[in-house]
């Protein structure tokens, strides 16, 4: 009996006088169940799969670690202890420049440049060549952001105008006419009175292209028939409005309709929003004059 016990037990089997064949356990000690993976009827029974699949639910719950839902990260405007001045939001790299900031020409990205005492001037110049894809685009950018308030003739009369909104400027009027090009361009960048800034709306290639569209505005309705190319036709717009059957005074010039008013009274509740004039006197950078050094010095 003795060695049919040590015989089932080499076999991996349990004789019955030891074991509880109800429980399957020792008869010695049932509250201590043995492993079924390491019994060798649980994978003669086809425990294979069942075996696989726990030791990956394992690999992966060990893989879910805190640090992958709480990762490490500077978040703006907090501090940091990785670094030794403890600020996470880092300055800028010693003589670096990040890509698409160089603007290493100051005069295409501001429209202004420094003069000989130190001041900012305007000049009447582009910072590259205007051709007639540069007039074009101008043209589109101008319909789309300009007409609304200053029409597409650019004499202040827009849509906008006309249901309320205080006049625009004039680019045909003897202020507008003796300001540089760069000056639409630093207005545009900056805004300007009632003004708000289009430097979110058009880039600096658009509002050069604009700039140089309003220059050619200007020539266009005080152009002379001296002025066109010989051997060209030209027409002046009151047969071409009759051409087209368009009203009699299309042609002519335009008047501030009735619709249009100025700014209401200024309420001092409610801030002054709007409140700078529609056509100011000349707005262009003013240098003062340099005084002599013995001068200063007196």
């Amino acid at each position: 009996m003795q060695a049919n016990r040590l015989t089932n037990r080499e076999q991996g089997t349990a004789t019955p006088s030891s074991t509880d064949r109800s429980l399957g356990t020792p008869a010695g000690n049932r509250d201590q169940a043995p492993c079924p993976i390491l019994s060798p009827s649980f994978w003669r029974k086809g425990g294979r799969p069942l075996a696989f699949a726990c030791m990956s639910t394992m690999l992966l719950i060990a893989g879910c670690r805190q640090d992958m839902q709480d990762q490490p990260k500077m978040v703006p405007q907090r501090g940091s202890e990785f670094f030794a001045d403890h600020r996470g939001a880092r300055a800028q790299v010693v003589n670096t420049v990040a890509r698409g900031q160089l603007h290493e020409d100051s005069y295409f990205y501001t429209g202004v440049v420094q003069g000989t005492n130190g001041y900012r001037e305007e000049k009447n110049e582009m910072p590259f060549p205007v051709t007639r894809d540069v007039l074009r685009r101008g043209q589109e950018r101008f319909n789309i952001y300009c007409s609304p308030c200053h029409s597409r003739v650019g004499n202040g009369l827009g849509e906008i105008v006309e249901r309320g909104y205080k006049p625009a400027a004039n680019y045909h009027d003897q202020v507008r006419l003796s300001q540089p090009i760069s000056h639409y361009f630093y207005v545009m960048t900056h805004g300007y009175g009632a003004m708000p800034d289009y430097s979110a709306q058009l880039t600096p290639e658009d509002r050069w292209a604009v700039a140089a569209y309003i220059r050619a505005l200007q020539l266009s309705q005080a152009a002379k028939v001296e002025d066109v190319p010989a051997g060209v036709q030209v027409r002046s717009l009151k047969e071409i409005a009759q051409e087209q059957h368009l009203p009699e005074g299309f042609a002519e010039p335009w008047a501030l309709p009735s619709s249009a008013i100025q700014a209401y009274p200024n309420d001092v509740k409610q801030g002054n929003p709007a409140m700078a004039p529609a056509n100011p006197a000349d707005p262009a950078i003013k240098i003062p004059l340099s005084k002599p050094a013995k001068a200063a010095l007196k």
